[in-house]
């Protein structure tokens, strides 16, 4: 049977895919980041990202003996083809699968390795894990409910639903992905984690797994690790230069501490890798303690806590201390204990780099406080703290420019903001493509080293950094407003506050 079929080229706005062309070549195509969308007897026209090489090219000549047509797309609109394929190569088959499985209220005695290895299933799974790698999803979501199975996609920090199995083959898949990260298939009533390490498109993805027992059945999340050393570039971060200046400035100190905050998602870690990379030579013994440990670096020492065998965060850094270390990151500051010692870490020779949760780099201050690390100790040890946001990029083939909307204070902006608004097109998802930090960067500088020994409030605090020029994270977002790489909504969206 031909693989090929007879299909109109298709107009650089169209997404449609021909699900009959042969698998060998789609996959060919998958590993230079395009897309086989249509094939004629003589020709097979490709969709391929902006910057594409000749490669692919010559390798599909010579696996299918025919002439290859180039179309230009955005990441956007490969992003959605792929979902698109996804969904109608594998929903009849699933569908298929799911008549000739039992009823989903009968229970499952056959949970074994050999009896989950239903080919309609597997596939399903390995397309979204791709699919969701393609689309640079940072979450997957695996969701039983009575009626339905949903999977949801966290693109840009927000939640897309994609294309979903019956909900008859729910236990096949939860089985599966635990097959998959080594988890205890015959435990369902206790949460579970681990890791797993997967070839997707002639690349090796990291993920972290987590199951939760739920009213009808359990729910699983999958987090993709960032495992691109490339990208580990203080230049890349996104800071202003004079942010960069005080962050390099910061990790230049042969002593002290250096604190990023901000929420679950927002950028924390990579922010420190960046410096760590910064930092990594010879000349140094850099050492860290991780839960778990994101992305592996060549010389650098990196430990991975385990809480059932009693390897805490403190317990690591004990050791750590006895290493003759000169740089030391904590993956977390988490109770008074790991606090108590990253701080005399600081104070006897040691650069320390940890993150904290909180919502401003100040509230860093009073957090490590209220955890009772004495006033003195924190005047004396920590040198820098930065919090962090990730906002999403507003698309620049569709972004639209708002005059008549300046809806800030006065005293937050001083002139009249360019505002711009989220549209949507072919080249994006529902006018956004990516994401951008928001940074404040609190200095410690002497006048905040005594308000910190006086004991000022929250507050106090706060109007003596902006006396000092520190820059907010809403004005930070501002900028980006006004430099119409964002959104105001998106800045209020992401910082909780009323527009």
């Amino acid at each position: 049977m031909n693989n090929f079929s007879v299909t109109t080229p298709l107009p650089q706005t169209d997404t449609t895919v021909d699900i009959s062309i042969d698998p060998a070549l789609q996959n060919l195509c998958r590993q230079y980041g395009a897309l086989a969308v249509a094939s004629t007897r003589d020709e097979l026209f490709i969709a391929v990202p902006d910057k594409c090489g000749q490669q692919l090219d010559v390798a599909l000549r010579f696996a299918c003996g025919k002439q290859i047509t180039r179309q230009v797309w955005s990441s956007a609109q490969l992003e959605d083809a792929l979902n698109n394929l996804h969904g109608k190569t594998y929903d009849a088959e699933l569908t298929l699968a799911a008549q000739k499985h039992k009823k989903a209220t009968e229970p499952d005695a056959h949970y074994t390795l050999d009896t989950h290895q239903d080919e309609p299933v597997v596939n399903f799974i390995n397309q979204t894990l791709e699919v969701a790698t393609q689309r640079r999803a940072s979450d997957i979501h695996f969701e039983p409910f009575a009626n339905s199975y949903r999977i949801r996609l966290r693109i840009d920090g927000v939640l897309q639903e994609i294309s979903s199995p019956p909900p008859s083959l729910a236990a096949r898949m939860t089985a599966r992905l635990k097959i998959i990260s080594s988890l205890d298939i015959a435990e369902r009533r206790q949460p579970q984690d681990g890791q797993l390490a997967l070839e997707l498109s002639n690349r090796t993805h990291a993920m972290r797994i987590s199951t939760l027992p739920t009213l009808h059945g359990e729910k699983i999340v999958l987090r993709v690790q960032e495992n691109d050393k490339s990208t580990l570039s203080l230049q890349d971060l996104g800071l202003t230069a004079e942010q960069y200046q005080c962050y390099t400035h910061a990790l230049q100190q042969p002593q002290g501490m250096i604190l990023v905050t901000g929420p679950t998602g927002s950028g924390k870690t990579l922010t420190l890798y960046s410096g760590l990379k910064q930092l990594n030579s010879t000349q140094r013994n850099i050492c860290s303690a991780e839960d778990p440990i994101e992305m592996p670096l060549k010389g650098i020492n990196q430990t991975q806590t385990n809480i059932k065998i009693g390897l805490t965060f403190s317990t690591i850094l004990r050791a750590m201390l006895r290493q003759d270390p000169d740089i030391i990151m904590i993956g977390e500051i988490r109770d008074a204990e790991t606090a108590e010692i990253a701080i005399k870490a600081a104070q006897t020779g040691h650069l320390v780099l940890s993150t904290l949760h909180t919502n401003s780099a100040c509230e860093a201050l009073n957090r490590l406080e209220q955890m009772g690390i004495a006033p003195y100790l924190l005047a004396s040890s920590l040198k820098l703290v930065i919090a962090q946001r990730l906002v999403r990029r507003l698309c620049s083939h569709c972004k639209q420019f708002v005059p008549e909307s300046n809806r800030v204070k006065p005293t937050s902006w001083m002139h009249e903001l360019k505002a711009w608004k989220a549209i949507g097109c072919e080249h994006c998802f529902s006018g956004y493509y990516g994401r951008v930090g928001l940074y404040e960067l609190l200095s410690v500088t002497p006048e905040i080293q005594q308000a910190v020994l006086d004991g000022v409030n929250l507050h106090q605090l706060q109007t003596l950094a902006e006396q000092q020029g520190v820059v907010s994270l809403f004005h930070s977002g501002l900028k980006l407003v006004d430099q119409g790489i964002t959104s105001l909504e998106e800045v209020y969206r992401v910082l909780g506050l009323n527009s």
